[in-house]
């Protein structure tokens, strides 16, 4: 079978070496593109490392090998807090296209349906991380300051916890909100603020969908570029210098973006997500300032 053709693969070079304890395990797409294989079956060759304790996932750093004084038999007492943060860690290294209950009771080194005595199947999985991540920050008990500091403190806040699991943009769009306790505690947040604009029920709620939708919207593009490095492997720096010519011809006939593009050259530009995120809720704030004479 492919996936543990793979798998022999990726233990040949942990054995060897080449892969030492800490160092990071080539992605789910990396292995995918480099095998020829579907993602599902990349995902069950590191499962399947995981489950011998060869490899674990760590947030923001992707799946890694693991020190022999780590390694050891597969885990009991497994608690829903427990299933929860695995899964948590696997979304943030690979996204949630990588997780599946069987990879994470692989993780975990326990029975493939053990899972399934905590929740019913992925879907709730999911929505409890979610709800788990929404909850790992909060506001002071006492607000402080006028309606445009609480509701730039809470776009930053927003924007932090997407940071730290880019995943979470891609949950659902924002007709369907997800009903989680801990995503409220930030909902409340930001109509308080947006309520001393002094609008009615429907305007109100409108207006928390923009602001929602501005930060969630920009968040969007963290996994994405996530996703688009692994596939290809080729940073953003790289990959523009790639379409270089592309681009460029794209660019003829059309004198104000060629003039962009000539000045952004000869000046040197780096599209920065955290700073678009910050000049678009300026210019938000600004707007409703205007709008609502505040």
């Amino acid at each position: 079978m492919k996936y543990l053709a793979i798998a022999d693969e990726l233990r040949g070079r942990i054995a060897r070496g080449e892969l030492p304890p800490g160092a990071r395990v080539p992605s789910t797409r990396r292995l995918a593109t480099d095998h020829g294989v579907a993602m599902a079956t990349a995902a069950k060759a590191l499962a399947l490392l995981g489950q011998e304790g060869l490899v674990h996932a760590e947030p923001r750093s992707g799946t890694v090998v693991t020190g022999r004084e780590h390694r050891g038999g597969g885990r009991r007492g497994l608690t829903r807090e427990q299933l929860v943060r695995t899964a948590i860690a696997i979304a943030d290294a690979e996204g949630l296209g990588a997780l599946s209950m069987r990879g994470v009771a692989a993780r975990l080194g326990v029975a493939a349906m053990a899972p399934y005595r905590y929740v019913r199947g992925k879907d709730e999985l999911v929505l409890l991380m979610a709800d788990t991540a929404f909850g790992e920050r909060g506001y002071p008990a006492k607000p402080s300051g006028d309606w445009r500091e609480r509701l730039t403190l809470g776009g930053r806040t927003l924007w932090s916890l997407y940071r730290r699991h880019p995943w979470l943009a891609q949950l659902g769009p924002i007709t369907r909100p997800l009903p989680l306790r801990n995503l409220a505690v930030h909902g409340e947040w930001a109509l308080s603020a947006l309520s001393e604009l002094g609008v009615d029920a429907a305007t109100l709620c409108n207006l928390h969908v923009l602001f929602f939708s501005h930060v969630q919207g920009m968040a969007i593009h963290l996994e994405r570029e996530q996703n688009a490095l692994a596939a290809s492997g080729l940073t953003e720096e790289d990959w523009m210098d790639h379409q270089g010519p592309a681009v460029a011809a794209m660019a003829a006939g059309h004198p104000t973006f060629a003039r962009m593009l000539a000045d952004l050259t000869e000046t040197g530009y780096d599209l920065v997500l955290d700073d678009i995120f910050e000049l678009g809720m300026r210019a938000l704030l600004d707007g409703l300032a205007l709008r609502f004479g505040r």
